[in-house]
């Protein structure tokens, strides 16, 4: 049974390559001569949200980083270096933050269940617990409190974005770059635009804006 299951994906490549090339015959040429993407994607690892797939892009239009609850955490060294290509190299001029309703990783972080590993992953979590305690234990539902966790775990995470060095150096050398915080429905399939945008350092506490 796997490994009929592992032959059909590669089957399914090879039906996708003939899809794409009976509309476009030059369409892997086209590909393979580089890439410009205007958007770079930070999102949950959840199977159930492909990024290109949910927005309709094709390939080659959206950069890619995901990892558990889309999380922007400045010792991440992975998640810095796909921002600093993206944002100095591809020259990308859209970062979105989409986060999703039912994400396991927030809802981890709403208990104290032992998993593993994971735990000091999902700390980080738990501090934007810490930074909204109030807001959310005046919730009552408990979804209700679940999916607003979420849309504000979304928020921080582009505040972190806003906040790093790459970001800031490449608004202070007036590179065009808009940040945004999306959550994403798997129930409906619907993004919700969170109306937390950044376009430059401006818009941050002085704190937190760098001097180059």
């Amino acid at each position: 049974m796997e490994n009929k299951f592992y032959k059909q994906l590669l089957d399914n490549n090879k039906e996708w390559v003939q899809s794409k090339l009976d509309l476009d015959p030059d369409f892997f040429n086209k590909l393979a001569n580089g890439q410009q993407p205007p958007v770079l994607w930070i999102g949950c690892a959840d199977s159930r949200v492909p990024a290109n797939e949910i927005i309709g892009a094709q390939p080659g239009e959206v950069f890619v980083h995901r990892n558990i609850a889309n999380m922007v955490i400045h010792s991440d060294m992975n998640m810095l270096s796909v921002l600093d290509y993206a944002v100095n190299a591809l020259k990308v001029r859209h970062v979105i933050v989409c986060g999703h309703y039912g994400c396991g990783g927030v809802a981890a972080a709403m208990g104290n269940q032992h998993i593993g590993l994971i735990d000091n992953w999902i700390r980080h979590i738990k501090d934007v617990y810490r930074f909204h305690a109030e807001e959310l234990d005046a919730i009552t539902d408990e979804k209700q409190r679940f999916d607003r966790y979420v849309e504000l775990n979304v928020v921080e995470q582009v505040f972190d974005l806003a906040k790093t060095s790459i970001v800031q150096n490449a608004w202070n050398n007036k590179q065009t770059l808009h940040i945004h915080g999306w959550v994403y429905g798997i129930g409906d399939g619907i993004i919700k635009d969170l109306g937390v945008n950044f376009t430059n350092n401006d818009e941050l506490d002085n704190v937190y804006q760098l001097k180059f």
